[in-house]
């Protein structure tokens, strides 16, 4: 595969547009899963990162970013360069593949795509699974973090009240109106908007991502639509991963806000409403 075709790979891959591409040294398959079900069943030739290697783990905002240091570590191990495409996937719909995706975009990894309906489509319409141990062609990968993808608390208090800005709660509906209990505070952030991380995936088509259109329709429903700078969490920036990926497909100027809820519910000073 030459840099050509490499570069029109498109951010939304399916598998049918994935298997002609493969092998090649310049694919980086990545499965962002438990090790134990890499174990189980993979596609041929992926590379592992479980999800703990994707954030800090500190609490009580354990989904943080980690620091460069931790980066570098997990990409040199994977075999990370700057000429790789990564197809990005996981097991679950998306969440850890979008979080991969964000935490991509942060290091200036452009080249990446997400594998619609990941390992479950893959394993339920029987295209071959390997158990083969992770794939590992290390490099020397050194992570730079630019910030511009990433929301602070404080980057949350500030839009607040911002007619341009919008807050998408990608967690469920009890957990936005405050009757779950995740924090020491509950409910959400002032303003904020939600639409669940399921209601992204189609059900029916082995959890592929709604078309792109309907999803379009939905989010403007709320208020969330390309005229406005979007914040997007969940409790730890997992579930929020796929919200980040679809506004990112749909040409949204989107952000993470990767404190997420585990810190805003749990900060003394921070303002919450409950509905």
């Amino acid at each position: 595969m030459n840099t050509e075709s490499q570069n029109s790979i498109p951010l939304t891959l399916e598998i049918e547009e994935l298997l002609p591409l493969l092998p090649s040294d310049q694919i980086l398959l990545i499965a962002v899963c438990a090790e134990d079900i890499f174990i189980k069943h993979h596609i041929p030739e992926s590379a592992l990162i479980e999800p703990a290697e994707l954030v800090c783990g500190i609490k009580p905002a354990i989904g943080k970013l980690p620091d460069a240091e931790k980066l570098s570590l997990v990409f040199s191990r994977i075999g990370l360069r700057k000429d790789k495409h990564v197809v990005a996937y996981d097991d679950e719909g998306g969440g850890w593949a979008g979080r991969l995706i964000w935490t991509l975009d942060i290091l200036g990894h452009q080249n990446c795509s997400f594998l619609n309906g990941g390992l479950v489509a893959w394993i339920n319409e029987s295209y071959p699974v390997s158990s083969d141990p992770p794939k590992q062609d290390p490099s020397d990968y050194i992570a730079k973090i630019d910030r511009k993808f990433i929301a602070n608390l404080e980057d949350v208090l500030n839009q607040i009240g911002d007619a341009s800005s919008i807050v998408w709660d990608a967690r469920d509906a009890e957990e936005f109106a405050g009757t779950k209990v995740t924090a020491i505070k509950n409910g959400h952030i002032p303003g904020a908007v939600n639409m669940d991380w399921l209601n992204l995936m189609d059900c029916d088509r082995n959890l592929r991502l709604k078309s792109l259109d309907v999803l379009e329709r939905e989010l403007e429903s709320l208020g969330i639509n390309k005229h406005k700078k979007i914040i997007t969490h969940c409790q730890t920036h997992h579930r929020s991963g796929l919200s980040y990926l679809v506004g990112k497909m749909l040409g949204f100027d989107i952000k993470a806000y990767d404190g997420s809820w585990s810190e805003w519910g749990n900060h003394p000073n921070t303002p919450i409403e409950r509905k």
